[in-house]
């Protein structure tokens, strides 16, 4: 049952909470990337690195999938006339542009990191073997997933749902530019309230935006957690491994 505004995490401070989670998967939007403009803004990927850093110190697992709106968006280059599988595998590619150079600002932490993709770029990163990636995981290297899925039509988000299954991932941290999931939308709406706990069910009755369809369906049917939060906030990647109270979690 969805509860607005109630606990469902410690609530103690960043670093003194022993992780609630041991291995996640978190999934980055491009757009945040690009700083709200086309490209990549340094700025927003080193916050993004050393929260990252911040929770590979603690002894927690970390998988990523970015997407890679900041570049390319299959569905919109669609509208405006590209054939859609060929933009799929654009934003495919920018997904690997994400991909390294989030790599690059990890390592510039001192943090072990491996790029795999779904797409065979053997020049700047592995393919994705399942086996080999929780094998990095379990040698405290953060793993990147680039190239979506590797076929069209399928989105960043289903990625981020089918790559936490495959490498065991406890919970999906859904990354975003808002503070969670809303009874509404608050920039229409000045009742809406924040949800702190909601069913997937729920989510679906009340026609509420987490992720795609496919994604969500994937860990409903799976009983995978997703927890929606806002990534701008510095240090709330740490605080949702540690179960603090941040964000929306949904669970089944």
């Amino acid at each position: 049952m969805s509860e607005p505004n109630s606990d469902h995490g410690a609530g103690a401070a960043v670093g003194e909470t022993r992780p609630l989670y041991s291995r996640v998967l978190l999934k980055l939007g491009g757009e945040m990337f690009g700083g709200g403009a086309v490209g990549l803004d340094p700025d927003v990927v080193h916050l993004v690195a050393r929260q990252i850093a911040e929770v590979v110190r603690s002894g927690v697992q970390v998988a990523v999938v970015i997407g890679g709106g900041n570049f390319f968006r299959g569905a919109q280059l669609q509208q405006r006339g590209m054939e859609r599988t060929r933009s799929d595998y654009m934003g495919m590619l920018g997904t690997v542009m994400n991909s390294l150079a989030l790599q690059d600002f990890l390592e510039k932490e001192g943090i072990d990191t491996r790029v795999q993709t779904a797409i065979t770029m053997g020049q700047v990163a592995e393919p994705y073997i399942p086996l080999r990636a929780v094998r990095h995981l379990e040698k405290g290297r953060v793993v990147i997933f680039g190239a979506g899925m590797g076929l069209p039509y399928f989105s960043t988000d289903t990625t981020a749902a089918q790559r936490a299954l495959e490498i065991g991932a406890e919970v999906v941290l859904m990354a975003k530019a808002v503070d969670g999931v809303y009874t509404a939308d608050p920039r229409k709406d000045p009742d809406a309230q924040l949800l702190t706990a909601i069913t997937h069910r729920e989510v679906i009755d009340r026609g509420l935006a987490v992720a795609d369809a496919t994604a969500f369906s994937l860990c409903m049917d799976n009983g995978m957690p997703i927890l929606v939060f806002n990534l701008l906030v510095d240090g709330n990647i740490a605080r949702a491994v540690a179960g603090e109270k941040i964000g929306t979690l949904v669970t089944t």
